[in-house]
C-alpha cells in the first residue's frame, strides 16, 4: 500500500484511539447478558455474510499465489464455508463461558477489614497478526467477553478478508447494546503504523504480536507497552523405551499431518534406542504414506530411508510436512534435547513408565507438557476457552492458550469501618 498521507492517518488514528478508550470504559461496565447477546449476533452475521467474506478471501488468495506466499502462510490464509462455520461456533462457545469480570475472592482480616479481589478488564488491547483470518473474530469475541476494547492490525496478505470481517463486526455491534467503537481495525498495513501505535503507552494497555520472530523482535524493540508473546512453535516428542507402539504411531503421525502449518505441530521426534527396531520402521511407513519428508540422524539413516539431518534441522520450525527424527540412548538424553530446542510452547513424552512421565513433566518447562497425547491439543478451543488470543510462551500469568480469564487483571476493594494504621 502507498505510504503517503501517513500524517493524516495518524491524526485520524489518534481520534479513533480516544473513542476506543472511551468505549473500553463503557464496555468494562457492560452486563454479561449484553456481551453474550453481542457475540450471538456476531456469529449470526458471520454466517449471513459468508458469500461476501469468501469472495474477499479469494482476492487475497489470488494475490498470495501471485507473490508466491510460503505454503504455511497460504494454508493459514484459506477461508471457506466450513472455516466460517467453525469461527461462528467458536464465538458461540465463548458466549457460553463464565464471565471472567467481577468474579471475586473475599477475605476478612482480624482487624475487621474486608478485602475483595475483583477481576477487571485490562482496557485496550492491540493485536498484530499475520494470515489467519479467524484470528480477527477470535480476538473480537475474546475481548468482548473479557470486557476489553481491541485494535486489530492484520497483515497485508489478508487485507481484503480482514476488512470484510471487520464490516461484519461493526454491523453486529450496531445491532447490539455495546459501543460500536470497542473494536477498530487499522485499514492500512505499513510497518511505520505499527511503530507509531507501539508508542501509545498511555492509551493501549496490552500488545499481542502473533507472527514470526521478526515481528516479535520488532515489537520488543519499539514499545514499553506490556506484551503477551506468541513465539515460534518448535514442538517436540520423546518416544520412551516403554511407549505403547499402537498408541504412539497415530499420535506422532497426526501431530505432524493434521495441520502441518500449526505452531503446535510436531517438528522433532526423539526415539529411545531400545524401542527403535520395532517402532521406527512402522513410523516410517506411516510417514511415507502421508508423504512426510523424514530427516534423520546417522543411526536413523541406517534403519529407514530418509534425508540426512543437520544440527540446524533440530532448531527449525518447518510448518510443513517435514519432520526430524533422532535416536537417543536414554531418557536423560531425550529430555536434554527437548529442553535444548524447545520454544516453550508444547512438548510431549510417549511412555508407559510413570517415573519417566513424572520426570519429563517436572523437568521440561513448556507452557503445555503432554503425556501420551498429541501436542496439537494446545489450542484455546481444546482447552475449553472457546478460542485464544495466542499461546503465551512467557512465564507470565497468561501462559499457554490465552482465553478470557487471562485478559483480565485484578483490583482490590477494601472496605472498613473506621480502621486506621498508626
Amino acid at each position: 500500500m502507498p505510504t503517503e498521507n501517513l500524517d493524516k492517518f495518524y491524526k485520524e488514528f489518534d481520534k479513533q484511539l480516544k473513542k476506543t478508550k472511551e468505549a473500553a470504559e463503557k464496555l468494562s461496565l457492560a452486563k454479561t447478558e449484553d456481551k453474550n447477546e453481542a457475540l450471538e449476533i456476531l456469529a449470526d452475521e458471520l454466517l449471513k455474510s459468508s458469500q461476501s467474506i469468501i469472495a474477499a478471501n479469494k482476492k487475497d488468495l489470488a494475490a498470495a499465489t501471485k507473490i508466491k506466499l510460503p505454503k504455511a502462510k497460504y494454508q493459514r490464509l484459506v477461508l471457506d464455508k466450513k472455516g466460517l462455520e467453525k469461527m461462528a461456533s467458536d464465538i458461540r462457545e465463548i458466549a457460553k463461558l463464565q464471565d471472567p469480570i467481577g468474579s471475586a475472592k473475599t477475605i476478612k482480616r482480624p482487624n475487621g477489614l474486608v478485602i475483595e479481589k475483583r477481576h477487571i478488564p485490562l482496557g485496550v488491547i492491540a493485536i498484530i497478526y499475520e494470515s489467519r483470518p479467524n484470528v480477527t473474530t477470535d480476538v473480537v469475541a475474546l475481548c468482548i467477553k473479557s470486557g476489553n476494547a481491541t485494535i486489530l492490525r492484520g497483515g497485508e496478505e489478508a487485507i481484503h478478508t480482514n476488512n470484510a470481517l471487520y464490516q461484519v463486526v461493526k454491523k453486529a455491534l450496531k445491532k447490539s447494546k455495546l459501543p460500536v467503537d470497542v473494536v477498530y481495525s487499522i485499514p492500512r498495513t505499513e510497518r511505520e503504523i505499527i511503530e507509531y501505535f507501539l508508542k501509545k503507552d498511555q492509551d493501549i494497555d496490552l500488545i499481542v504480536p502473533r507472527g514470526g520472530e521478526g515481528l516479535i523482535k520488532f515489537v520488543l524493540k519499539h514499545t514499553t507497552i506490556p506484551i503477551i508473546r506468541h513465539d515460534r512453535g518448535l514442538t517436540q516428542m520423546y518416544v520412551d523405551a516403554t511407549a505403547d507402539i499402537k498408541k504412539s504411531i497415530p499420535i506422532c503421525l497426526t501431530a505432524k499431518t493434521s495441520k502441518p502449518s500449526a505452531c503446535n505441530a510436531v517438528e522433532n521426534i526423539y526415539i529411545h534406542q531400545d524401542i527403535v527396531p520395532e517402532f521406527l520402521p512402522k513410523l516410517a511407513i506411516a510417514f511415507n504414506k502421508a508423504k512426510v519428508e523424514m530427516r534423520g540422524c546417522d543411526k536413523t539413516q541406517k534403519i529407514i530411508k530418509c534425508v540426512p539431518a543437520t544440527i540446524e534441522d533440530l532448531d527449525t520450525e518447518y510448518l510443513d510436512l517435514i519432520v526430524t527424527i533422532k535416536i537417543v540412548s536414554n531418557v536423560s538424553e531425550g529430555i536434554r534435547l527437548v529442553k535444548k530446542y524447545s520454544s516453550g510452547l508444547s512438548d510431549a513424552i510417549l511412555t508407559e513408565d510413570y517415573t519417566n512421565a513424572r520426570r519429563f513433566t517436572n523437568e521440561v518447562d513448556s507452557a503445555a507438557v503432554y503425556v501420551n497425547a498429541s501436542t496439537r491439543f494446545t489450542d484455546g478451543n481444546e482447552f475449553g476457552k472457546g478460542a485464544e488470543m495466542g499461546i503465551g510462551t512467557q512465564k507470565l500469568h497468561a501462559r499457554g492458550p490465552v482465553g478470557p480469564k487471562e485478559l483480565t487483571t485484578v483490583k482490590y476493594v477494601v472496605t472498613g469501618d473506621g480502621q486506621y494504621r498508626e
